[in-house]
């Protein structure tokens, strides 16, 4: 889905939570594998994207002196001389998918020129390889994320000089089953921690009163 808008500056912010829930026929300890397993999981891809910091694709500026491209704009040129085309991209969780998010500058000759979608789409599956190669390079394990529909991508101008675009695209995480982890409610055998239990039962009716309070309790309460 493309969109172009203008003059309309768009401001978001999204939050997103594990919860664990226990389902029949399931142990604690197979919770806790899980877990474990989704932790390194996403660990290992928020690396493999922190890896692809601006410099990173030249050698001079790289932290180990190795190359790493993915295959967007910013890298043409050097990071520090040259007059460059800024862009850049993030990585979100939700239960067993990704979602990379992309931003880039761009000129309204770059949307009414053609093919401005399927650069956009291009650019999005460079970045989607990258995160796979990388995360091999720092876990030893291969992982596959596989793509979810069709890229969203909205363009927006705020002067008749500047504009920008931004996209997004969906992927399923390979290795990590929905059923393990939920974005539902709670969970109704949860366990509540002993102290926490206790400075709950310190509130209402059961807390300790002053010693100028003599009223009995329920006097008030009709």
């Amino acid at each position: 889905m493309f969109i172009c808008q203008s003059l309309i500056v768009v401001k978001s912010a999204t939050f997103n939570g594990w919860k664990v829930e226990k389902r029949d026929g399931k142990q604690a300890g197979d919770q806790t594998m899980a877990k474990s397993n989704i932790l390194e999981i996403i660990q290992g891809l928020q690396q493999a994207a922190a890896n692809a910091y601006d410099g990173a694709h030249d050698e001079r500026y790289s932290y180990d002196g190795e190359v790493r491209k993915v295959g967007i704009s910013r890298e043409e040129g050097d990071p520090i001389l040259d007059k460059r085309v800024m862009d850049g991209f993030g990585v979100k969780f939700y239960n067993d998918s990704m979602c990379i998010t992309y931003q880039s500058d761009i000129q309204l000759k770059e949307i009414y020129g053609g093919g401005f979608e399927d650069e956009i789409a291009r650019k999005l599956n460079e970045i989607k390889k990258f995160l796979q190669k990388e995360y091999k390079a720092i876990t030893g394990n291969s992982i596959t994320l596989t793509k979810q529909g069709d890229p969203d991508i909205i363009a927006q101008s705020t002067s008749r000089i500047r504009s920008f675009v931004n996209a997004k695209q969906h992927y399923s995480i390979s290795g990590v089953k929905e059923d393990d982890f939920s974005l539902a409610k709670g969970s109704e055998n949860r366990k509540v921690d002993d102290a926490i239990r206790k400075f709950l039962e310190m509130g209402g009716h059961q807390a300790k009163r002053p010693q100028n309070v003599t009223y009995k309790k329920g006097a008030n309460q009709k």
